[in-house]
């Protein structure tokens, strides 16, 4: 499986270098490029960055201006400084989304107690995909209660791109409690029979396989049989070798044959 969840996790957080020009406009719900993938690298790195001279930079970079504010976020995005925290916030309300979808994943990288509501409100209403796709992400870093129903929302209703996002921390938001793993796998469940991204259903498989082992016996059955059926009747061959792999990880390799 592509393991959307770790592609933002990490290393790659380092290559959201944005571009104000790639993403000022209001963007259409489906792309046929992902603007995020055609964001220039910038060339700092791990290697040759120091930390802490880094985030005392970006903290100064945040209070300039629209330009130097983006390249204050992109560290932020990268490294961890709770400094960042009341420079950050602000900007969740900025009216380009590009800063706001910026701020959504630095916040991500820097959970902020203070953010969690905000950021639930722009998964539920903020009119750009990228924000929204962003906060959902981002939210699987917030071991809060109030995410989980937004996320389980998310996965019913929102774009592809969100949708993805959202089964994927649904695997983390589900794993704080016994009650949240039924939640989301009842939903995730849902959504694996229903969707109609392959995509989005394969991550659901992902996240099902993450909360397995805190799931009551009837739903880990009902993930068990619907793989089962995936694995040997599904028109999506991606899809169907989720399921073989999700499977074998449960100790049933060669069940689907």
């Amino acid at each position: 499986m592509i393991n959307y969840k770790k592609e933002f996790n990490d290393d790659s957080l380092a290559d959201i270098a944005i571009d104000p020009d790639v993403l000022a406009k209001e963007l259409a719900v489906d792309f046929e490029v992902d603007p995020l993938e055609e964001i220039d690298k910038d060339g700092f790195s791990k290697d040759n960055l120091d930390i802490s001279s880094a985030c005392d930079q970006a903290l100064e970079y945040l209070k300039g201006n629209k330009e130097e504010r983006i390249q204050g976020l992109k560290i932020f995005c990268e490294y961890r400084d709770k400094r960042s925290f009341p420079l950050l916030l602000p900007l969740l309300d900025q009216s380009c989304p590009v800063e706001r979808m910026s701020a959504v994943y630095a916040l991500g990288r820097n959970p902020c107690p203070d953010a969690v509501s905000k950021l639930v409100s722009l998964l539920e209403s903020d009119d750009n995909a990228y924000v929204r796709r962003a906060t959902a992400w981002s939210l699987a870093n917030y071991d809060n209660q109030i995410v989980l129903r937004p996320l389980l929302q998310a996965l019913q209703k929102d774009v592809s791109s969100v949708r993805l996002w959202a089964s994927s921390s649904l695997a983390e938001i589900g794993s704080i409690s016994s009650d949240n793993a039924q939640l989301a796998a009842e939903q995730l469940l849902i959504s694996l029979k229903i969707d109609n991204e392959p995509v989005v259903r394969s991550n659901c498989i992902w996240s099902l396989c993450r909360l397995y082992q805190n799931l009551s016996n009837k739903l880990q059955e009902l993930f068990i049989d619907e793989c089962t059926k995936i694995a040997l009747f599904d028109s999506e061959p991606s899809v169907m070798e989720e399921a073989k792999t999700a499977l074998d990880s449960m100790g049933m390799k060669g069940f689907y044959k």
